[in-house]
């Protein structure tokens, strides 16, 4: 499955950023740009993984429905967390103060790459090899 490749391969690099200079506003910046588009590729892949399992509330569009459902299907799914990445990603044009910008950092670091590596990781499990066929 091209998104889950996809969603592999962006967090492969975000799960670098504990390796990098965390006083550099540019890193600072690409961290939390990196984390906006792990966020997106992974609401979708799982709004794909619902369509899959024959849900018809993947039709919807909001992020917010997707993540209620999934936490409702997969046991790895942590609604609280990515409930809270989704206020994050929607503040995020809101975040001009530097100080901000190094807190989500860090929260993106310590609390959201874990998610994401447990979602990969349970996605492999659950669906195997088969993840490349949907």
């Amino acid at each position: 499955m091209k998104k889950y490749d996809n969603f592999c391969s962006n967090l492969h690099i975000l799960s670098k950023a504990s390796e990098q200079d965390l006083q550099n506003e540019f890193i600072i910046s690409g961290i939390i740009d990196k984390f906006f588009v792990q966020f997106e590729l992974g609401w979708k892949l799982i709004k794909e993984l619902i369509k899959y399992e024959g849900r018809p509330i993947a039709a919807s569009g909001s992020p917010r429905t997707i993540i209620k459902e999934a936490y409702k299907i997969y046991d790895f799914f942590d609604e609280d967390i990515w409930l809270e990445m989704l206020d994050q990603r929607n503040d995020l044009t809101h975040i001009y103060d530097g100080k901000k910008a190094n807190e989500l950092v860090y929260v993106i670091m310590n609390r959201y790459i874990p998610e994401f590596q447990k979602m990969e990781k349970s996605i492999k499990k659950l669906y195997g090899s088969s993840i490349n066929d949907l």
